[in-house]
């Protein structure tokens, strides 16, 4: 509509009078079009709050942004990609159920594009940094050579607030969501579980989501040293990143022995802890994961773990166990990827939609 007026503007101020004028004005005109059409797309203003600090903005589309904000709970500067759905600026006195992405281990906020179901017209996506190996959590070592590592903070003091006080959106349990995915699923489950005031529905795909078995803390602790050879395929594309810096293994959730009581944290934040499930007693579960490869090998019997026991709660729940990937799409093999992630989240998406427009 801007092009227009300003073609039908210039039009009236510059009327040409002979062939080479009329020439003329035709390339002022090309040219002014093109820088018109050039304008970067509007994306909603931010202001700073709740602990954050916007350092930076770039828009991908009018409904595709990521910000970039500070915090004194982490080193560094961070991303937040979101997603706003299509009628998000034409409906303006409208307000939006919000779903929180959170990406695997070396991964980061744009990783949600390879999931193209959590770009919806019904709902915000929202998809914050996890750090490299954050683990969603609030570290018992805050002088590693990453400094400040509150993630667990950061997300849910800070990054839900500060979008709530920023984006026209829904603000009760029963209009926000957590999705995540490897490490994220990690997170996803526990932040449902620490913070059931604020997600009304929980999604894990392929999580490291039961601290009993020690080959999950095993990965944690890999990714803490940043061992070579560690599988990232939480990555939806190479080259293989790194996991940062070396830190200390206890960095995370302090030491992970189960000597006198040492591992205390591991064991207060274990999804797969009976106590912890059965905080989930009010919330929408929905667990994913395949059976093939290393990692999903482990992350099925996790899944199994959490499923069997919240079925001895008597919590309702949503289990998927899609093997090797032949009943969920051609793109899956039943492993660590996005090859059966962004077919599991299309699956996961319509039925979160509609649990959004039933809770209104």
């Amino acid at each position: 509509m801007r092009a227009q007026l300003f073609y039908e503007r210039a039009r009236s101020l510059l009327r040409p009078t002979s062939a080479t004028t009329a020439a003329t004005v035709a390339v002022v005109i090309a040219v002014a079009g093109s820088a018109v059409q050039a304008q970067p797309p509007e994306i909603p203003s931010f202001t700073d709050g709740h602990g954050l600090t916007l350092v930076d903005s770039e828009a991908h589309s009018s409904t595709d942004f990521t910000i970039t904000v500070t915090t004194a709970q982490l080193s560094g500067q961070h991303k937040i990609r979101v997603f706003l759905p299509a009628g998000y600026t034409t409906a303006p006195d409208k307000q939006w159920p919000v779903a929180y992405f959170l990406h695997g281990g070396a991964g980061n906020p744009d990783d949600a594009a390879a999931a193209p179901a959590l770009r919806s017209d019904s709902m915000i996506t929202v998809a914050p940094d996890g750090g490299l190996k954050g683990w969603y959590a609030d570290w018992v070592m805050q002088d590693t050579a990453l400094g400040a590592a509150n993630w667990e903070t950061f997300h849910t003091d800070q990054v839900v607030p500060f979008i709530d006080a920023n984006l026209r959106t829904r603000t009760d349990r029963h209009h926000r969501a957590v999705i995540g995915l490897s490490m994220g699923g990690f997170g996803s489950l526990h932040y449902a579980q620490s913070r059931p005031d604020l997600f009304g529905h929980v999604a894990t795909l392929s999580g490291g989501i039961d601290f009993g078995l020690a080959e999950i803390r095993a990965v944690v602790l890999a990714t803490e040293l940043n061992l070579p050879g560690l599988p990232c395929s939480s990555v939806p594309a190479g080259p293989c990143p790194d996991y940062g810096p070396y830190v200390d293994s206890d960095a995370i959730f302090g030491s992970p022995y189960p000597f006198f009581n040492a591992d205390r944290v591991w064991k207060a934040v274990d999804p797969a802890a009976p106590a912890n499930l059965a905080k989930l007693a009010d919330t929408a579960i929905t667990l994913y994961t395949g059976n093939q490869g290393l990692v999903d090998h482990f992350t099925a019997i996790a899944t199994t773990t959490v499923e069997n026991r919240l079925n001895a709660l008597g919590i309702p729940h949503r289990a998927v166990n899609y093997e090797d990937g032949s009943t969920l799409a051609p793109t899956c093999d039943g492993g660590h990827n996005y090859g059966c992630w962004a077919p599991a989240i299309a699956d996961y998406v319509p039925r979160l939609e509609a649990a959004f427009a039933a809770a209104s």
